[in-house]
């Protein structure tokens, strides 16, 4: 299944972990001063939006240009116009950051994304985040923490097995979130599944 990768402007210092994390036949499509980190990896935009505010528009190439004053940010007519074209699997990177309110958007697109039935993951400097409901999602011991964070309604029939603080049946609401800094057991894999809503899995690269 082809991919589409999001570059967003906001910064991620860790190139070995972008390098490692993309395929040859990506389609890259990096919006607005996304476009720095291609430039900085060395990687050819297959497409670039964005209204051009933090960096200067492309000379050539496939690039669709919107206006300042609009309801969707860069970011999201990105993940909107790769759904148009048929993406189901999605990376988005460089698009959490100092400015909460583009970070907290940027999370709530997994959920939209999961609710059209696409893959999608956040990658950062810290950790990589995805949306897990009923489909069990395994963590492995290369993080050192996890945490599960309602961001929709009300989580319920939550299980976590293999993992310091197991649960069973259980639920979470968004008004508390009691899910944070889990630790995958020595020498095995966690799982988590969600039977009714969603959570956000956060993946924690280092303590």
């Amino acid at each position: 299944m082809k991919r589409c990768v999001i570059f967003g402007g906001a910064e991620m210092a860790d190139d070995a972990l972008i390098r490692r994390s993309l395929r040859p036949d990506d389609f890259i499509l990096c919006c607005d001063s996304g476009l720095r980190h291609a430039e900085r990896l060395g990687l050819q935009p297959s497409l670039v939006v964005g209204d051009f505010d933090s960096h200067a528009k492309p000379d050539s190439g496939d690039v669709i240009v919107l206006p300042r004053e609009k309801d969707d940010t860069d970011t999201v007519f990105a993940a909107r116009e790769a759904v148009r074209r048929g993406f189901d699997d999605f990376l988005l990177i460089g698009v959490t950051g100092r400015r909460f309110d583009h970070t907290f958007g940027n999370i709530s697109l997994l959920l939209w994304l999961h609710q059209l039935g696409k893959r999608a993951r956040i990658l950062d400097d810290y950790s990589e985040m995805e949306i897990v409901s009923r489909d069990p999602v395994e963590i492995d011991g290369r993080y050192p923490y996890f945490s599960l964070l309602n961001i929709s309604g009300t989580a319920r029939g939550i299980t976590i097995r293999g993992a310091k603080y197991p649960l069973e049946n259980a639920e979470i609401r968004s008004d508390y979130q009691y899910g944070i800094s889990n630790e995958v057991l020595p020498g095995q894999t966690a799982t988590v599944s969600v039977r009714e809503g969603s959570l956000l899995l956060v993946r924690v690269f280092a303590g």
